[in-house]
């Protein structure tokens, strides 16, 4: 049987395989979150406030045009992002409470529209290199379909890419924001360098998820065969 904490464990992780590198530190955090947060805070209230995230981090953007310690409202914005992003479906799991379907499709639609302000913050930061935030979103918009194909092919949601996940990747850009405070041009050169990393990264992904497409439509094939 299992024991409290294994169940614990099991009930806010709900399919997802996950491979980050900060995926222990990162589930202790939420397991204490989802312990003591307040029972009126409901799940779709946690998507809306990742959302609400995301645009603190355009607003953030947008006055650092002016200042660059408005740099730091991003930074708290995407914490924001990370804090209802995570949470909102885990606590459903965790009190037992999940919508599967309906949880999923709204996580995806949230995620997009959030990338989307993000990115729009960054492209009106950038007044001569908006091509490169342009760029960078739609990598990370290639990665979200990859993402969406290998959970119908392969039946496996798993939104990492090896060590790398989105909590790496807001870390990441929140250390580039505090940065450009004092070195002009961090964020550029992070777009630039991130955008082929992960050009790299989703053509190594959409083979992988080919080859499962092509062992799947084999076994199928081989199947019907069977069956005639």
């Amino acid at each position: 049987m299992r024991t409290t904490n294994e169940s614990k464990k099991a009930s806010i992780t709900s399919e997802r395989k996950r491979t980050n590198i900060l995926m222990d530190a990162e589930h202790k955090t939420i397991s204490f979150l989802c312990k003591h947060m307040p029972n009126w805070i409901k799940p779709d209230m946690l998507t809306a406030l990742g959302v609400l995230g995301a645009i603190i981090v355009f607003i953030g953007l947008q006055l650092a045009l002016t200042d660059k310690l408005f740099l730091l409202l991003s930074v708290f914005g995407l914490g924001l992002h990370w804090f209802g992003d995570s949470l909102d479906g885990r606590i459903a799991y965790y009190r037992n409470t999940p919508r599967k379907w309906y949880g999923w499709a709204l996580d995806i639609n949230a995620d997009w529209l959030a990338t989307i302000i993000i990115g729009l913050g960054f492209y009106f930061y950038f007044p001569f290199y908006r091509w490169i935030a342009f760029i960078f979103v739609a990598a990370y918009g290639g990665s979200m379909i990859i993402a969406l194909l290998r959970y119908k092919i392969a039946d496996k949601y798993q939104i990492d890419s090896n060590a790398l996940g989105p909590t790496e990747l807001r870390l990441i850009l929140a250390t580039v924001l505090i940065i450009e405070m004092f070195v002009p041009y961090a964020l550029i050169s992070f777009g630039a360098i991130g955008s082929v990393l992960l050009i790299l990264i989703n053509m190594k992904d959409a083979f992988g998820v080919l080859q499962s497409g092509d062992e799947r439509d084999f076994l199928e094939k081989q199947a019907k065969l069977k069956a005639v």
